[in-house]
């Protein structure tokens, strides 16, 4: 992190954080962050669903909800960016306050509820985009009040689809009542099976993934895994926030939200080896929760995630976080002797069963 960057970082955390993540987004858009450009070696190089990504680090959703940063995130060091969440319908989620770092335990709790601009405006964003080497991807999501939340999806899609390279569905988000309900067998069976035959509908189809939660029993991650496999998506993001307390520290952790960050990790790490064994490599897994470094992206990759996402590390860390976290990969998989990374996914899962 150079001294610029900590400064403001300093000057960001003083800032309650909704207004601090709006004033970063600003900068970024006015141009005053340098930025690295594509990361990429050929070791880092891999493709991950039909998707050629120049590294395998990429960033969550949730950090340009609106995609109005997509060019310079681009430019960022991450190898694949990932906007939204989408809805139907513009809403304002929840009532505020609604983010809060948790400092002591860097992490943070969010119930944001899906705040957005919905998905025409977004849409229009996305076409306008210069494509470039960085597959952009748009997270799906339901308006809180619609009557049909599966349906949401699909509408989702038709109206962004043509403009992202790939569509994550998310029904794992605790902040939307009755939202991950969706993650039960018929239900998500139903609902996947409309998005499926909307993505079909696509002049270019585009590869769809599932994000699914952290907190669920094995019985269910086999049932979702199932699933997954029966209904064509590309692949399985896993996870999301958790609604989880264990070992915090933190004044705000009593917050109601989903809690993302350092205290995510071995949970989210553990759904991941499951979900290898359980989809028996037929499905790419992309691995989210509690990456703050290489070491730890290279943990995910090892337990069996052909790429990963990053957000909540770089409140604390700055977004300088993804190119350093994409070279130091680079360097860990020159150290232990892998010519690419796809070589090195699911070699270490035994020791997280």
């Amino acid at each position: 992190m150079s001294v610029i960057e900590a400064l403001g970082l300093a000057v960001l955390h003083r800032f309650d954080p909704e207004r601090a993540h709006g004033l970063s987004l600003k900068a970024l858009a006015a141009g005053l962050v340098p930025l690295p450009g594509v990361i990429s070696s050929d070791r880092l190089r891999t493709t991950v669903a039909g998707l050629d990504l120049p590294n395998p680090v990429g960033l969550a959703a949730g950090f340009d909800k609106n995609a109005t940063v997509v060019g310079p995130l681009s430019r960022a060091g991450f190898g694949f960016v990932e906007v939204g969440a989408a809805t139907p319908r513009p809403q304002p989620g929840n009532p505020q306050p609604r983010l809060f770092r948790l400092t002591e335990d860097r992490a943070a709790i969010n119930r944001f509820g899906f705040n957005n601009e919905g998905a025409e405006a977004i849409g229009a964003r996305l076409s306008a985009r210069v494509r470039g080497a960085v597959p952009v991807g748009l997270n799906l999501g339901a308006n809180k009040d619609s009557g049909d939340k599966a349906l949401d999806f699909a509408r989702v899609l038709a109206v962004c689809g043509p403009h992202v390279d790939f569509a994550t569905v998310n029904v794992s988000s605790p902040n939307t009542e009755k939202l991950r309900d969706l993650q039960g067998r018929a239900a998500l069976s139903a609902l996947l099976a409309g998005v499926m035959q909307t993505r079909a509908e696509l002049a270019q189809p585009i590869p769809v993934f599932l994000k699914i939660a952290p907190d669920l029993t094995d019985d269910e991650l086999a049932e979702i895994a199932e699933v997954a496999l029966a209904s064509g998506v590309a692949g399985i993001i896993a996870t999301n926030t958790t609604l989880s307390r264990e070992g915090l520290v933190s004044s705000s952790k009593g917050e109601i939200g989903g809690l993302s960050g350092a205290p995510l990790f071995e949970k989210s790490t553990r759904v991941v080896a499951q979900l290898s064994v359980l989809t028996d490599g037929k499905l790419p897994l992309i691995g989210v929760g509690g990456i703050a470094s290489a070491e730890e992206a290279f943990v995910k990759i090892l337990v069996g995630a052909s790429a990963v996402q990053f957000y909540t590390a770089m409140v604390y860390q700055g977004i300088s976080l993804a190119a350093k976290i994409a070279r130091g990969l680079d360097a860990l998989l020159e150290r232990e002797g892998y010519a690419n990374v796809a070589e090195a996914v699911g070699k270490g899962r035994a020791q997280w069963l």
